[in-house]
């Protein structure tokens, strides 16, 4: 069975993505200092390894097709552990050394992580074949979810403060939206229901394509 000319470049692009992640968390992982850093590091490149070899197996082979579900979200994460509110915030800009720090190295994984997110799911979306789009589904849960524990990292080490808004004002635009109540959706159900016989009754007396 060939891949579809979307699927196929959508692939190709994920996969140079995946090379490139690789060869940066390598270098990450020899400049980074903070331990935690570098074993989230050492993990999330053995991620990005498996979901390479993974995808360049299907492609090489259709009977590689592995036995899988959706990825599993990360879970046990409490909100109220987020810091939220700028607390003197260091000025930042581009450094022109020959080595990263760990805020600099933290802010690339973010990056390189949502960027894989999305790029990953904008895929998942042109493919055909059901295999290549789940896994490309679940590499990009996985890189929202490694993005997800790197902005975490950052704000208990306070490289990545969260602005809020006064807490009034984001609860009055907020609440501005309000629930559907059953009746009104019955409602409109019940409204549509002639137009949907009439759609009906046109599509059966009139054949589309015909002369």
């Amino acid at each position: 069975m060939p891949f579809g000319a979307h699927e196929t470049m959508e692939a190709h692009e994920l996969l140079c993505e995946k090379i490139n992640r690789i060869a940066h968390f390598n270098l990450y992982a020899q400049q980074a200092r903070n331990p935690q850093l570098k074993e989230m590091i050492n993990r999330h490149r053995q991620e990005a390894i498996r979901s390479y070899n993974e995808i360049v197996a299907y492609t090489h082979d259709y009977n590689a097709a592995p036995q899988m579900g959706m990825h599993q979200p990360m879970g046990g994460i409490n909100p109220g552990q987020i810091q939220y509110g700028l607390h003197n915030p260091q000025p930042v800009g581009p450094e022109t050394n020959t080595t990263f720090s760990d805020q600099e190295i933290a802010s690339a994984m973010l990056i390189c992580h949502k960027n894989g997110a999305k790029n990953a799911m904008m895929g998942a979306v042109e493919c055909a074949d059901p295999h290549l789009r789940r896994m490309m589904m679940n590499s990009s849960v996985a890189c929202a979810d490694q993005a997800y524990e790197t902005f975490l990292f950052m704000n208990q080490q306070g490289l990545y403060q969260v602005p809020t808004l006064n807490d009034h004002t984001a609860k009055t635009f907020m609440h501005a939206y309000q629930p559907m109540q059953q009746t009104q959706q019955m409602q409109q159900m019940q409204q549509m229901q002639p137009m949907q016989q009439q759609i009906g009754n046109f599509g059966a007396g009139h054949t589309y394509g015909a002369m």
